[in-house]
C-alpha cells in the first residue's frame, strides 16, 4: 500500500440513504462498517447491509479528505448522478474543483 492509495466511496444503506467515506482498502472498511463494534462509522450502525455504489482512487489522504468533504456537500440528486455516471478519479476531481 502506498500513501497515494486512498479511495472515496459511496455506500447505499438498506434504508436507501447514501454514505460517503474514504479508505485505503474499501472492502475492509465495508466489513468494518457491517461488523458489530466500534470500528465502523456510528452513522451506519444498524443500517446494513450496504451496497457499494461508487468508488474511485483519488490519491493522497489529503486529497481524499477534500473529495469526501465536497461529495458530502452534494445534494442527493447530485450524488445519484455521480453514481450513475461513475466518473474516473481525474474527472471526479475536476468536477469538484480539486486539482
Amino acid at each position: 500500500m502506498s500513501v497515494d492509495d486512498w479511495h472515496v466511496y459511496l455506500l447505499r444503506t438498506r434504508h436507501d440513504t447514501l454514505y460517503t467515506g474514504i479508505a485505503t482498502d474499501v472492502a475492509r472498511r465495508i466489513r468494518e462498517h457491517e461488523a458489530p463494534g466500534a470500528r465502523g462509522a456510528k452513522y451506519l450502525r444498524a443500517k446494513g447491509p450496504f451496497r457499494l455504489e461508487y468508488q474511485a482512487r483519488v490519491g493522497a489522504r489529503e486529497i481524499a479528505l477534500q473529495v469526501e468533504h465536497r461529495v458530502k456537500r452534494l445534494s442527493r440528486a447530485e450524488k445519484e448522478r455521480l453514481i450513475a455516471e461513475s466518473p474516473a478519479a481525474g474527472e471526479l476531481l475536476g468536477r469538484l474543483g480539486i486539482e
